[in-house]
C-alpha cells in the first residue's frame, strides 16, 4: 500500500450497495473507509436494505444513509436541491459495493430509476473516480452479457474491481463473490492517491 497512506483522509466517500447477498459486507468496507479519516455517506437501494437493516456493524451514527424515498421527500417544488445531484456534488468519490446484475444492467444502458442508478448516470467519471465491486452467482457472472455490460462500464472510465473465486452464499463455487473488503479499499486508496 506504499504511495498511498492518507489518500482517504478528508475525503468525502459515497458508497451505495445494491441488491447482493454481498451487502452484508459493505458495514466492513464502510468502517475500514472510517477509520481512514474519511466522510461516508451511504446510498441504500430497497433490495440492499433487506441485507443492511439488521446489520448491527453498519455505523449508523457515523454516516448518513439515503434510500430512494429521499430523493423525491425532499423535493417539493422548483428550485429545490435534486438529492442525486446534491451527492454528486459532494462526494469525491463513488463506490458501488456491491454492484449487484441488475445494477450493472442498468448502469450499462444508462437506466435511471433509483437513486443509486440516478447518481450513476449523473456522475462525471472523467472528473472524479467511479469504482465497483460485482457480486452475483457465478453462472451470471459468467454470462457473455455480464462480461459485455463491464465492457462498457470501463469504456466510460469505471473502476471495476475483479470479484474473486470462492464459495458463494448459494453453496456454488466459482468466481463471481465480490472481493475482499480490505482488497476495496486498498483499490480506493490507490484510484485516490493517483489524483
Amino acid at each position: 500500500m506504499e504511495g498511498n497512506l492518507g489518500a482517504l483522509k478528508h475525503k468525502h466517500i459515497l458508497v451505495a450497495a445494491t441488491g447482493s447477498v454481498a451487502a452484508i459486507r459493505c458495514p466492513t468496507v464502510i468502517n475500514l473507509i472510517l477509520k481512514e479519516g474519511a466522510e461516508v455517506w451511504l446510498i441504500t437501494t430497497e433490495h440492499s436494505w433487506h441485507f443492511l437493516e439488521r446489520e448491527e456493524s453498519l455505523p449508523r451514527s457515523q454516516i448518513r444513509i439515503f434510500m430512494d424515498v429521499d430523493e423525491w421527500n425532499n423535493w417539493n417544488k422548483l428550485g429545490d436541491p435534486v438529492l442525486h445531484i446534491e451527492l454528486r456534488k459532494w462526494a469525491d468519490v463513488f463506490l458501488i459495493v456491491p454492484m449487484d446484475a441488475n445494477t450493472l444492467a442498468k448502469a450499462a444502458m444508462g437506466l435511471c430509476d433509483n437513486l443509486v442508478s440516478s447518481v450513476i448516470r449523473a456522475w462525471d467519471s472523467k472528473g472524479k473516480p467511479l469504482l465497483v465491486a460485482p457480486a452475483m452467482n457465478t453462472v451470471m457472472w459468467e454470462q457473455p452479457v455480464t462480461q459485455e455490460q463491464l465492457k462498457m462500464l470501463e469504456s466510460r472510465n469505471v473502476i471495476v474491481i475483479p470479484t474473486v473465486l470462492k464459495q458463494l452464499a448459494c453453496g456454488d463455487i466459482g468466481y463471481g463473490a465480490m472481493a475482499a473488503p480490505e482488497t476495496i479499499v486498498w483499490e480506493l486508496k490507490r484510484c485516490l492517491s493517483q489524483e
